[in-house]
């Protein structure tokens, strides 16, 4: 058996780039909604709520191409 150790690192470390940034986004929503709350004193919670639903919609699309890739 010949394992290619440079293609293995390479999916290694796309799938850990694409695993923070996926985390990070995810926790950008988070914290948009919880700004929302406070948002009221200074700011507009409409811009953080819509913040949010957009990283969260970011989020679902990359799950989704991921399991596109998947099954195609």
């Amino acid at each position: 058996m010949n394992i290619d150790w440079a293609a293995l690192a390479s999916v290694f470390g796309v799938s850990l780039v694409v695993t923070v940034a996926l985390v990070g986004l995810f926790s950008l929503g988070i914290v948009g909604l919880a700004k929302q709350a406070s948002a009221t004193t200074s700011g507009s919670p409409v811009r953080a709520r819509a913040g949010a639903y957009a990283c969260f919609a970011l989020c679902a699309a990359a799950v989704g191409y991921g399991i596109y890739l998947i099954v195609a």
